[in-house]
């Protein structure tokens, strides 16, 4: 059977839709399931692992960024912030312009970490793009950003601008 053509996949069936939104669950159990077994293993959750992400995307962070990019709590933002703290995986330092801001960074514990955690999701990513080609790897990254709301493409697209 043919693969449909853009133009046909822009009058999708519900039905269509809603294999779409299947795979998109299955496919995300697949791409968390290496990290949540390693997560498991030091008792932390996948909150634990998207602060260290976002931490080390942006070194020196503040915990009020990273609250807007995560979308949580300030409560549960803390309570994962003072487990990395004590962990002796994440470090905050008083900001020097504003003394009340708290910059975050990786220690180098924090950083092994993280590297363990992306090293497995690559690897799974890395195998589905190749297996999928170019034109759909770029078609899902438009795909993904389409799905965002426009604050949240804003702290997506500001992650990947050059840091000066």
């Amino acid at each position: 059977m043919a693969e449909p053509s853009g133009e046909q996949l822009l009058y999708l069936t519900d039905e269509q839709l809603r294999q779409g939104i299947e795979a998109m669950f299955f496919a995300y159990r697949g791409f968390t399931a290496d990290p949540d077994r390693i997560l498991d293993e030091l008792s932390y959750g996948r909150a634990h692992h998207r602060a260290v992400h976002f931490i080390n995307c942006a070194p020196g962070t503040t915990v009020n960024n990273l609250l807007n990019i995560l979308g949580v709590t300030k409560q549960s933002l803390n309570r994962v912030l003072r487990t990395l703290i004590a962990d002796g995986l994440v470090e905050s330092r008083v900001g020097r312009l504003d003394k009340r801001e708290r910059h975050l960074y990786l220690t180098e514990e924090g950083k092994a970490l993280e590297a363990k955690l992306s090293d497995a999701q690559r690897a799974r990513m890395r195998a589905a793009y190749r297996k999928a080609g170019p034109e759909a790897v770029a078609g899902f990254r438009q795909v993904l950003e389409a799905m965002m709301d426009a604050d949240m493409r804003r702290n997506y697209r500001a992650l990947r601008e050059p840091r000066t």
